[in-house]
């Protein structure tokens, strides 16, 4: 078992991979490092936060692409990431005419046993890394090593349809290792894929209802995003946005949360820190995840923003 020695940081754990998109203008296909959890940790990074991605990729030219790509991030990565003679996972990506994307996936993910260094600041894990085998089997470990070691975990499920057999089953792994995440995101899109005309509050009170679980987040575009705690609701509207297009939009918004939990030490201070916070403090972490987000929507690809790149008044304005 390997364990993450990198100085203390953040964890992600999950899939990287290599977009190929396809513009809704019909224009030339690019190719664009991505992957949900990796996402999140450039993201994390570009907000200043130290940051290690447990990852898998191969050695061949889309993996020195990603590996270049987390590297101009500042976003660690363990040599063992690279798999000697193995191959990048892609997925291609189709934009609609509101910029919404579409995909298909080639995915390679085995991760073998890990083990989190005593200083890991926090753990993130979600998406296609947390749903396939033999993969997820090292992430639902390492989510039970942090609850152990009382070390704070974010969980987002980021459901592709491509991979959904059974929303049922589905939804009862998204339970299983959201029951041991304090904070949880999903999107609109994941509920209506996993609970069919199920009513958001009622699905979202029931991921609250883990053992861990104090805050719960719901995306919904353009039409903003919800926060429920235990006895309290707090809506956010999206802020105005030229959309170039949504990828990697969402992963902006958990990134931004992440980050700013590190920095009121919310993510550092123990089981409750989280549910502590009022609902005006809620509401200024949620809204301040849009307006990032935002920006990445605001041009082509998974591009979450600098710090540098937000208002100098963020998180607050």
């Amino acid at each position: 078992m390997a364990t993450l020695t990198s100085p203390s940081s953040f964890v992600v754990a999950g899939e990287s991979l290599v977009d190929i998109v396809f513009p809704a203008d019909g224009g030339e296909e690019e190719d664009a490092v991505g992957g949900a959890c990796l996402n999140v940790a450039v993201g994390l990074a570009r907000l200043d936060v130290p940051t290690t991605l447990v990852t898998r990729i191969g050695d061949d030219r889309l993996g020195s692409m990603v590996l270049e790509h987390l590297r101009d991030s500042k976003v660690m990565v363990p040599e063992d990431s690279v798999v000697a003679g193995g191959t990048t996972s892609t997925a291609t990506a189709h934009l609609d005419a509101q910029h919404a994307a579409t995909y298909e996936f080639d995915l390679h993910w085995e991760l073998p046993a890990q083990r989190l260094a005593p200083d890991t600041l926090g753990l993130h894990v979600g998406s296609l890394g947390a749903t396939l085998q033999p993969g997820r089997a090292s992430i639902q470990e390492l989510v039970a090593q942090a609850v152990e070691a009382g070390t704070f975990v974010s969980y987002d499920p980021n459901i592709r349809p491509f991979f959904l057999e059974d929303p049922d089953t589905a939804w009862l792994e998204v339970l299983e290792l959201a029951r041991g995440a304090r904070l949880v995101k999903l999107s609109d899109e994941d509920l209506e894929l996993l609970r069919p005309g199920g009513k958001a509050e009622q699905v979202c009170r029931e991921l609250l209802a883990g053992d861990e679980t104090e805050l719960v987040v719901l995306t919904r575009g353009g039409e903003g995003a919800t926060a429920f705690a235990e006895g309290s609701m707090v809506e956010v509207s999206a802020p105005p946005t030229d959309v170039v297009d949504t990828v990697g939009a969402g992963d902006s918004f958990m990134a931004s949360m992440l980050a700013l939990l590190c920095e009121w030490g919310v993510v550092s201070g123990g089981t409750g820190a989280l549910a502590a916070l009022d609902d005006d403090r809620v509401a200024l972490l949620v809204r301040a995840a849009a307006r990032a987000a935002a920006v990445t929507c605001s041009r082509r690809g998974a591009n979450p923003p600098t710090r540098r790149e937000l208002p100098p008044t963020w998180p607050a304005g």
